[in-house]
């Protein structure tokens, strides 16, 4: 068995969800079901900076689609893996390891929870940022636009901090403007519902 590499993929990561804002599982930790009763969510991701060992990661942009049947902490998910084409067979098998769980370390709990796993597959995947707008798309699969909830003060965000959400230690609660997810089946619109960004600091073993 190949040893693990250190690991740290450093950007941010935009989600849509089918909950209605704001999603409880960020503060319930998957002890309280999604609104709906499940959970049907995509993400993208942005790397700015990452490695695994020696292969570089940075500028590579990863799409994710999961799907809780009912509490996040029974486990049962089923997930998949989008990679964007430019990355070559190395970034591809580093970053499967990572988004699998088996590099161990942030996204180790998805080795545990996930229990079918659709695949990695490379597809062009674009993240861009145009104000407070997160635009995330991969053609003819995902099409979404998120924003943040503007907070109390002039000028910033609804925010979660000092929560035991793996994901990031901040979260900047959003709702989707657009958010559109075909493929395996699924014909997901979540447009007006619950939403997040947060920045990406995730490390490993």
């Amino acid at each position: 068995m190949a040893a693990i590499e250190p690991w740290q993929l450093k950007g941010e990561l935009a989600l849509s969800c089918n909950c209605t804002v704001f999603c409880p599982c960020v503060l319930s930790l998957g002890q309280h079901p999604p609104t709906e009763g499940y959970c049907q969510t995509w993400g993208g991701v942005r790397i700015d900076k990452g490695h695994y060992g020696d292969i570089d990661l940075s500028g590579i942009n990863m799409g994710l689609i999961i799907e809780i049947p009912g509490m996040m902490s029974r486990g049962k998910w089923t997930a998949g893996v989008y990679i964007d084409e430019a990355a070559d067979v190395y970034q591809v098998k580093a970053l499967t390891k990572i988004m699998s769980g088996k590099a161990k370390g942030s996204t180790f709990v998805l080795s545990i929870l996930v229990g079918q796993f659709l695949g990695v597959f490379q597809k062009p995947v674009s993240y861009e940022v145009d104000g407070d707008v997160r635009r995330f798309k991969i053609p003819k699969i995902i099409d979404g636009e998120i924003a943040p909830v503007p907070g109390a003060k002039p000028g910033e965000y609804t925010t979660i901090e000092n929560s035991k959400y793996w994901i990031g230690p901040q979260i900047i609660v959003a709702q989707s403007i657009k958010s559109k997810f075909r493929a395996f089946g699924r014909n997901w619109d979540f447009a007006g519902r619950s939403a997040e960004i947060c920045a990406l600091d995730w490390s490993g073993p």
